[in-house]
């Protein structure tokens, strides 16, 4: 079990301290809205009412301990880089920030941020990737070149095996998991022989130039 704390209860940090809480984990979470922060009581170890702004609040509540410390201020960007900087004085070891523009993501780096992450951005990018092929359920972007699709294979694929499709030498790519719905079934690094069901789904890693050409499958 790791201990987190939030600060700020927009929809991000209010949705992040959930599924952090019912993996297990202690959570602490810190908004001065007392609506937003009675919402989360039920869930959260702790729900504190505090202007985080205020350097000597956050110096009490002891943060420097956590496992780690996430600043989801919504809209405000200015009250973002004062709080983060005041982490960074406060010796906190590992501070995500959330970001709302290139540039105020620069600045949270720059004052002390260990990782700053971009949700509405990283979220039309993920739902771009995955409209752009009916086969296409979900996709994970490693780096700028490299990703991992989830998807329901395509025509070809059905009834076919893996050694049959050549998918590495023919793409370049690599199923690395495959999902049988019926019988339910989860194959990891599946062999050559193994053959593909129309209700087989697959995991497959591949540079994104590469993939595109998965993608455009019928």
């Amino acid at each position: 079990m790791k201990s987190f704390a939030i600060i700020g209860l927009s929809s991000f940090g209010h949705f992040l301290a959930k599924a952090l809480a019912s993996s297990g984990h202690q959570i602490i979470v810190i908004d001065r809205n007392e609506d937003r922060v009675e919402r989360v009581k039920s869930f959260v170890e702790k729900a504190i009412i505090a202007d985080a702004t205020d350097k000597e609040t956050l110096a009490n509540i002891g943060l420097a301990d956590m496992d780690g410390v996430i600043v989801s201020l919504g809209d405000e960007m200015d009250a973002s880089v004062l709080v983060t900087l005041y982490l960074r004085e406060l010796k906190v070891p590992n501070i995500i920030a959330k970001a709302l523009t290139e540039d105020h993501g620069k600045i949270l780096n720059i004052i002390g941020a260990n990782r700053v992450v971009f949700p509405e951005r990283d979220q039309a990018y993920r739902l771009a990737k995955i409209l752009e092929s009916e086969y296409i359920l979900d996709s994970i972007e490693l780096s700028d070149q490299i990703s991992i699709i989830e998807m329901a294979p395509p025509r070809e694929f059905i009834g076919r095996t893996l050694g049959e499709l050549d998918l590495r030498r023919r793409y370049g790519v690599l199923v690395l998991i495959i999902k049988e719905v019926v019988p339910e079934e989860i194959v990891f690094v599946p062999d050559p022989g193994h053959m593909i069901k129309d209700t087989s789904v697959l995991m497959i890693l591949g540079e994104n130039d590469k993939l595109a050409k998965i993608k455009k499958m019928k």
